[in-house]
């Protein structure tokens, strides 16, 4: 591979990263290439060298949406990281897809539900006085209170539990790179 498909190669994958982080990026590895052309090594044996552009934008791309998180803890910033970890953990994803879209998806549903027993706890304390609730009037407005308190808390748990799988999968990444990075770095 010449230095000019390479480079192109790594450009098209990191596509959707700021402008100025791809050409940093790029620059780093054209500097690759004018250090190792210096040592008189042909431009083939260095993108041997570097790896596959490819796995390279993903790794970086990876390292960008973890960055992300790790400063803004936004549900943007989590789909990025996800997105990121997808694209690196490629292979893996075969098996890790099933289990991590039915844990988000069981997430999303409880968090659904902790919105619906919300809802009807908002109803219970408005309406419930009004209804002929048994027990009265006092025992309505405390039995919504507490519905809506045993949602809130729900949806608080919930929270602490996404950030806690986010974090996972960040790990997981991060450990998929450093068990990866030395075939990535090894000189020829």
């Amino acid at each position: 591979m010449t230095r000019l498909e390479f480079i192109r190669r790594l450009e098209m994958g990191l596509k959707g990263l700021p402008a100025d982080d791809v050409d940093d990026i790029l620059a780093d590895y054209a500097e690759h290439f004018d250090a190792g052309m210096a040592e008189g090594r042909s431009e083939a044996d260095i993108a041997a060298a570097l790896g596959d552009p490819a796995r390279i934008a993903r790794e970086l791309r990876f390292e960008a949406g973890s960055r992300n998180w790790k400063s803004a803890r936004s549900p943007s910033s989590a789909f990025a990281a996800i997105v990121a970890f997808v694209g690196l953990a490629s292979l893996d994803i075969l098996i890790l897809l099933p289990i991590v879209l039915a844990v988000l998806g069981t997430l999303l549903a409880l968090f659904v539900a902790a919105l619906a027993v919300f809802i009807a706890g908002g109803f219970v304390l408005v309406a419930g006085p009004f209804s002929g609730f048994p027990g009265g009037w006092a025992v309505a407005l405390l039995a919504g209170l507490g519905t809506m308190a045993g949602a809130i808390a729900a949806g608080a748990v919930l929270t602490l539990l996404s950030i806690w799988i986010i974090n996972a999968i960040i790990w997981f990444g991060r450990l998929h790179f450093r068990v990866l990075e030395p075939a990535i770095h090894t000189e020829a």
